[in-house]
């Protein structure tokens, strides 16, 4: 069957293929600010991955595995997002400077032929070092910010400033591989 990840991530393209040879990609047009948080951070990833899956799922005629994802950063119970700009970016690196936050990634997936729908969602806990102005401004004019939940990405530059990780690494790049393989095997 059909393997078709729901996400233009090239990080999430490169970790699936750790876990299947063989998989499409196709652009989901899912607008994810459809969905607001109502305060369950789970629900709302797992809503979102469910909205991109839903939406390729619709562009789809053979039967296939859709898998969608959706990752966020939180601190506080307040969801981080990708950021709007430099300011916002920099504004983020702040406020997780020195602290504990979390990542959620919801990811789901559609078996088209049996109808069956697989929903969960992962949470790791990343503690930053204290970060300097001068530590943020350098990462920013990176650019590496860009498109990235929290305004990081921890298998990049931005993973000098993770002190500590508990949980799924793989998560915190956007695909959290453990839980997806069974997911997989499950779906059938």
């Amino acid at each position: 069957m059909k393997i078709v990840l729901a996400s233009a991530s090239e990080r999430r393209q490169e970790l699936l293929g750790r876990l299947v040879e063989e998989f499409t990609t196709m652009i989901s047009s899912f607008d994810e600010d459809t969905v607001m948080f109502k305060g369950n951070v789970s629900k709302y990833v797992e809503e979102i991955a469910l909205g991109k899956a839903n939406d390729v799922m619709t562009k789809i005629q053979e039967p296939s595995i859709i898998i969608g994802a959706d990752t966020v950063v939180t601190l506080e119970n307040r969801v981080l997002g990708k950021p709007k700009d430099k300011i916002d970016a920099c504004n983020m690196l702040k406020s997780l400077s020195n602290k504990t936050h979390q990542v959620y990634t919801g990811v789901v997936l559609i078996n088209t032929d049996n109808k069956k729908i697989l929903k969960e969602s992962i949470v790791t806990e990343v503690t930053f070092s204290k970060l300097t102005d001068n530590d943020i401004n350098s990462y920013i004019q990176s650019g590496e910010y860009i498109d990235k939940a929290g305004a990081y990405g921890i298998q990049g530059k931005g993973g000098i400033f993770a002190k500590e990780i508990r949980g799924c690494y793989y998560n915190v790049v956007g695909l959290p591989l453990n839980k997806l393989n069974q997911m997989i095997k499950d779906i059938f």
